[in-house]
């Protein structure tokens, strides 16, 4: 059945998700009711129109400036800097961050060809220069290329009148140590905090 298979291609094409659950997900759907699937196909269609980038933090949003952005009980004085628009939502849902955010929108990756001009560093540079923010915090994944990305930030900022600070990293809560690898563990270490 060409469609079905059609369908199956396009599901493989998501993150996560590999044949078997392509194929899953695509029987679901037939069996379904039509209600459902045109909602679902509704959905889709209209979060690419629904949805775009902040011009100001590059967050996504539904209004351009974002919520966070254009409201006034945010504390501008620090700004968290994160890889992706997602992680905006991800620190959001803590409860815990009420300055703003900067999306760099990738990390730096020589292997991949991603180099500094290929992140939004100009924007933040450009952000920073309004002298507003007092700490940048950098929240970028704690990889190989997060790490090297969070060097060059702080690099380029350099400003005695910026602090920067960057995110604790070490074994979750809820972790075993008999689970926990050699460099978690290293930098569990080197972060720990006084009881």
């Amino acid at each position: 059945m060409k469609s079905l298979e059609e369908l199956v291609g396009l599901l493989t094409r998501l993150p996560g998700i590999g044949k078997k659950s392509a194929q899953r997900v695509a029987w679901h759907l037939l069996r379904t009711d039509e209600a459902f699937v045109d909602a679902l196909a509704d959905s889709i269609r209209s979060i690419r129109e629904s949805i775009l980038l902040c011009s100001v933090c590059g967050a996504w949003a539904e209004e351009d400036p974002c919520p966070v952005c254009s409201s006034p009980l945010r504390d501008r004085s620090v700004m968290c800097v994160v890889e992706q628009p997602q992680d905006v939502m991800t620190i959001e849902a803590s409860h815990e961050f009420r300055g703003l955010y900067h999306v760099l929108g990738g990390v730096i990756s020589p292997i991949d060809g991603v180099g500094p001009e290929d992140i939004r560093l100009d924007a933040l540079l450009s952000r920073l220069r309004a002298g507003d923010v007092r700490e940048v915090v950098i929240a970028t994944n704690p990889t190989v290329e997060g790490d090297t990305t969070a060097l060059y930030v702080k690099r380029v900022i350099e400003r005695k009148d910026i602090e920067v600070t960057r995110l604790a990293t070490g074994i979750p809560v809820g972790g075993d140590l008999e689970y926990a690898d050699r460099l978690t563990l290293a930098r569990s270490f080197r972060g720990r905090q006084r009881l």
